[in-house]
């Protein structure tokens, strides 16, 4: 072999070991049942104690295309109380809701007290 050869050779090895050696350690160990995404899609039902106080950076007009999303209709009252979460009233399947969107972009509803 000629000396270039043999020098690009020796070269790439001495290059490559460092790389080899990297290794990389988990941080923790999680679950699918314990991992909370940051945000909210779809298919993804809203995790125990949602809504979840937070700075929320949804608009009036975002929170409502959201809560539409999930299927509610006629979404009315929407207003940001003092944790950031959206509240407000909506119909889903011909009933009368309280819903709520927080940060993460979770949607609750729960049936609104009748009067």
């Amino acid at each position: 072999m000629s000396k270039i050869a043999w020098s690009a050779l020796a070269l790439a090895a001495i290059c490559a070991g460092p790389a080899f050696s990297q290794t990389t350690t988990p941080s923790q160990t999680t679950t699918p049942s314990t991992v909370t995404p940051s945000v909210a899609t779809p298919t993804t039902p809203p995790p125990a104690g949602a809504p979840v106080a937070g700075a929320n950076s949804f608009t009036e007009a975002q929170a409502r295309t959201r809560i539409e999303d999930q299927g509610y209709t006629n979404v009315t009252g929407l207003m940001k109380d003092s944790q950031s979460i959206w509240r407000g009233t909506a119909m889903k399947s011909g009933s009368s809701m309280a819903v709520s969107l927080d940060y993460q972009g979770n949607v609750v509803g729960t049936a609104a007290a009748k009067p």
